[in-house]
């Protein structure tokens, strides 16, 4: 058994609830100052507390009746995300159905407060199928949008400094609650299909950023993240899980309608990138992003974000690897969040028989697109 510490949260002023004192694990103990950043709705700068909320204060070895205390029901005020979500509550879903589009049930439960999203005209929009680089996009932007600054690149996990637009669970702030206590400019990210998205990105004219991934590595990527992500349906057989994605049997729906709604959508203020081109020549698609905001960094600060974001650097990075998040919602043990990183690993997993299967049904629903993808790089 992991040894158990205890921590002292600093609950936000006002909200009627004492410090809370946590029993956790100590590798999330020693994770426990960026884990438990505040983020509770209630509290802003303003609050006037002497230590911001999720503040670890107190750390000592537990006793068997702080443990047994800590482990009973408590103040959720500002323990995200590592009270975010009890095992309760991430018991594998079954998926539900928006507007034809498979979804997390909880996720559809939260959709009228997604669909009323209001955007703001400087918000920048990171959509992806899911596993198509969200995460490395998402840090490479948080660069750009601080300069090349390590260590405030460093201030919290990217699913806080880069909030998940539809995400709803029964505990903890949902993905809109997040944004509207985001300040100005803010990154937002979804998975949503171009038909979901809130209209009022359209309205206000927001900056897209689309990146897409081919459909082989996806599936595969998918299939890992299904067993250590426990929200999701449990995968099947790796068989079973190809036979459900070419179906478009799984989150967030067809692969091939997804990239190709988003693709026929582009605009001027649309970007839609490749995975593969930022394997291939990462400086060069950096640089097409700069381009696209209108920004202007020096040479050395490229360099420094090219390194940050690499594979070998974010796989370390606890703000950036998904490690914060407790195992009862994402185990690495059975498969790490940035698990290889690479172009053409489908290989290693599809038998000759799959693979043309596979080809044959790309070709078929991708007829009439000028939409292209590199299968390996």
């Amino acid at each position: 058994m992991a040894s158990i510490h205890v921590i002292r949260v600093e609950s936000c002023q006002g909200s009627g609830h004492a410090p809370v004192a946590l029993a956790v694990p100590l590798p999330h103990v020693i994770r426990a100052g960026l884990c438990l950043m505040g983020h509770c709705p209630g509290h802003s700068p303003a609050t006037g507390s002497s230590a911001a909320p999720g503040t670890v204060l107190v750390q000592e070895p537990a006793s068997p009746e702080v443990v047994e205390a800590a482990s009973r029901e408590n103040s959720q005020c500002c323990v995200d995300p590592l009270l975010a979500m009890e095992q309760k509550d991430v018991i594998r879903q079954e998926l539900g159905s928006l507007h034809g589009i498979p979804l997390f049930k909880s996720f559809i439960e939260g959709w009228p407060q997604v669909k009323a999203f209001q955007a703001r005209p400087d918000d920048l929009l990171i959509s992806t199928y899911p596993k198509s680089g969200t995460t490395w996009l998402s840090e490479i932007m948080d660069m750009i949008y601080h300069d090349g600054d390590v260590e405030k690149c460093r201030r919290d996990a990217i699913y806080n400094r880069v909030p998940f637009l539809e995400m709803k669970v029964s505990k903890g702030p949902s993905g809109v609650e997040q944004l509207e206590n985001t300040p100005s400019p803010r990154l937002v990210k979804t998975h949503l299909p171009v038909q979901l998205l809130p209209t009022s990105f359209w309205e206000k004219d927001c900056k897209i950023i689309y990146m897409a991934r081919n459909p082989k590595d996806v599936v595969i990527s998918y299939y890992y993240f299904h067993h250590m992500a426990k929200i999701h349906p449990d995968p099947g057989t790796k068989a079973e899980f190809l036979e459900n994605f070419m179906a478009g049997k799984v989150a967030y729906g067809s692969w091939y309608d997804h990239v190709r709604g988003w693709w026929e959508k582009k605009q001027e203020k649309m970007l839609y990138l490749f995975y593969e081109d930022m394997k291939k020549d990462p400086r060069r698609e950096v640089q097409k992003i700069l381009h696209f905001l209108g920004k202007e960094l020096a040479e050395g600060t490229v360099e420094r974000i090219l390194h940050h974001t690499s594979f070998q650097e974010m796989k370390k990075n606890p703000a950036a690897n998904y490690e914060t998040m407790l195992p009862t919602m994402m185990d690495h043990s059975v498969s790490p969040f940035l698990r290889k990183g690479i172009s053409g690993d489908w290989k290693n997993h599809f038998t000759v028989a799959q693979n043309e299967r596979f080809n044959q049904h790309y070709q078929e629903h991708m007829a009439g697109s000028d939409l292209h993808f590199q299968m390996e790089v």
